[in-house]
C-alpha cells in the first residue's frame, strides 16, 4: 500500500537518522513526531520540540515520559520562527519536521503561517547537514492553507539544486485535500 503523506515522512526520516543526530520537530502537536524522532536518536541525540500551545507541550510531555524519552527531548514553548534562539551557531541539524494547519481537536484559528514557517526553514536550512532532511507536511483546507502551501512551493522550487534535491509528494486523486509532503535533502 502508499503510504499517506505523514507516513513517508517518517520513512524519509528513518533513512538517514542515527543515535548521535540532533533533530528538530517544529510543530510538535500532539507529539507523534516527537515521540518518533527521540526513538530514532536514542541515547545520544537530541531533539527540539516546538510548539504554542501548552495542549501540545502537556500531550508531548506526557508521551514521552510514558516512553522513557524525556533525557534526549527539549520541549520549547515557543514559535518555530524562533528555532535561531534555542540551536547553537554552528549546531549541525540533522532532519526536521514540520505538520502545517492547526492542532487537531483544537482552536482552528490558531494555525502555522507563511511568514513564520518560512523564517523557521531557513533557520532550519542554515543548520542542515550534508545528507540532511527537512520534511513538511502541508495541511491546507483550512483557511490560510493555500497561502502557506503557495509559499512553500514557490520557495522549494527556487532553492538551488546544486545544493538541494527536492521532492513534493502528494495523492492526486483523493477527495477532501489530502495532505502534500515536501522533502528538502541538502546534498
Amino acid at each position: 500500500m502508499i503510504e499517506n503523506a505523514l507516513q513517508f515522512s517518517h520513512t524519509l526520516l528513518a533513512e538517514v537518522l542515527t543515535d548521535h543526530d540532533h533533530v528538530v520537530d517544529a510543530t510538535m502537536g500532539n507529539g507523534n513526531d516527537t515521540v518518533f524522532l527521540a526513538n530514532k536518536v536514542q541515547p545520544h541525540g537530541k531533539v527540539y520540540a516546538f510548539d504554542v500551545q501548552k495542549q501540545a507541550l502537556d500531550k508531548t510531555k506526557q508521551r514521552l515520559l510514558e516512553d522513557g524519552l524525556t533525557e534526549q527531548t527539549k520541549i520549547i514553548f515557543d514559535g518555530h520562527e524562533n528555532l535561531k534562539n534555542y540551536l547553537a551557531e554552528n549546531e549541525p541539524i540533522k532532519a526536521g519536521i514540520f505538520n502545517l494547519g492547526y492542532l487537531p481537536k483544537s482552536d482552528k484559528q490558531l494555525i502555522t503561517t507563511p511568514t513564520t514557517t518560512k523564517q523557521a526553514l531557513e533557520t532550519l536550512l542554515n543548520h542542515l547537514v550534508s545528507k540532511g532532511r527537512i520534511l513538511l507536511v502541508s495541511y491546507y483546507g483550512h483557511a490560510g492553507g493555500k497561502e502557506e502551501l503557495t509559499m512553500l512551493d514557490n520557495y522549494c522550487q527556487k532553492l538551488p539544486q546544486e545544493q538541494y534535491n527536492v521532492l513534493r509528494y502528494q495523492f492526486i486523486n483523493q477527495k477532501n485535500r489530502p495532505p502534500i509532503l515536501f522533502c528538502i535533502e541538502k546534498k
